[in-house]
């Protein structure tokens, strides 16, 4: 291979609903052969890391079919991977999501891949997505917010991925908000991700909707509150829906607060939220903003931008991809 030709990598974004796997060449000009297959966390961790390798190998060929471009240029996989990670021996220390404690991920993606492979921890990673190629680019001190079946985060200082003593640094859903407020699945009580959630959204309307009968949402679902999603509570509030809208203005206020304080930490320059809850648009980021603005210092606020994510669905593959990069050359890709 030409000293001069590309060098690509192939990202993982590895989730327990879904894994989506996708490649990119080192100056991040395009995404190739990307493709998202169900997780199936249920059948164990062999055959769910098997599936990821088959994918990572039918990505590869798919970009060398679009591209031209030989084996010989994939110098690598970047693995975004839920829960607790050790980057330095490769494993996956807890992903209740998936059901994993302590699982060697690096070694048999290698064996089974035949290329090197990095592991970093999912919201890292599609926070670091969004500053590469996304709503952060530019930014020197980013803060990102992930919002799903939990509320994730990454911490950019100057730059560069800040991880932490032990790997576990950016877990943003699990701040405390509200000393005597709702359990969290992680057995606190009060913890961000206890209200702003996908899954506690559709929660706390259930709750609303046990003594409201003239909700949309309720006609949403033909009465059954179990149906109830963080999407549809967000379709609801777009139509007007009065109970949909008191929960996404009690998300955002809740968002507010725990963001204010990430702000008089960090003084970042930009915090960018991904997730479902972009969905909800103005209803949530006008009073999430002016929230913000309420309680961190003005200084702070008035050099930060809060925005939504731009790589809906790929910000965690981008983020992997950009992660090997960064492990590879010693420097953040540019």
């Amino acid at each position: 291979m030409s000293a001069h030709a590309p060098q690509y990598a192939v990202g993982v974004d590895l989730g327990g609903t879904n894994i989506v796997v996708g490649a990119m060449s080192f100056d991040g000009a395009q995404l190739h052969g990307l493709q998202s297959v169900p997780t199936h966390a249920s059948e164990g961790a062999d055959a769910v890391i098997a599936r990821m390798a088959r994918m990572v190998n039918d990505t590869i060929e798919a970009t060398m079919r679009e591209t031209g471009v030989p084996r010989e240029a994939f110098i690598g996989v970047g693995v975004g991977a839920p829960g607790t990670v050790d980057r330095e021996t490769g494993r996956v220390l807890k992903a209740p999501n998936l059901g994993w404690h302590d699982r060697p991920l690096n070694d048999p993606m290698a064996r089974l891949t035949g290329l090197p492979v990095e592991i970093d921890n999912d919201a890292n990673c599609a926070t670091y997505g969004e500053w590469w190629l996304g709503a952060a680019r530019g930014g020197v001190n980013v803060i990102g917010v992930t919002i799903g079946t939990g509320v994730g985060g990454g911490v950019i200082i100057d730059r560069r991925l800040y991880r932490g003593s032990s790997y576990a640094a950016g877990e943003i859903g699990h701040t405390t908000i509200d000393l005597d407020g709702r359990r969290c699945g992680c057995g606190n009580y009060g913890c961000l991700e206890a209200y702003a959630s996908g899954t506690a959204i559709a929660g706390r309307a259930q709750e609303a909707l046990a003594s409201d009968e003239s909700s949309a949402l309720r006609r949403m679902v033909d009465g059954d509150l179990s149906r109830i999603t963080a999407a549809l509570v967000y379709a609801a509030a777009a139509e007007g829906d009065v109970v949909a809208l008191e929960i996404v203005r009690d998300t955002a206020r809740v968002l507010g607060a725990g963001i204010a304080n990430l702000l008089n930490i960090f003084n970042p320059d930009v915090v960018v939220i991904a997730g479902g809850v972009t969905q909800a648009g103005d209803a949530l980021f006008e009073p999430l903003r002016k929230e913000v603005r309420r309680r961190a210092f003005k200084s702070v606020s008035d050099s930060c931008r809060i925005v939504p994510g731009t790589l809906p669905g790929t910000a965690g593959v981008v983020g992997a991809v950009a992660a090997f990069i960064a492990q590879t050359t010693g420097r953040p890709p540019v």
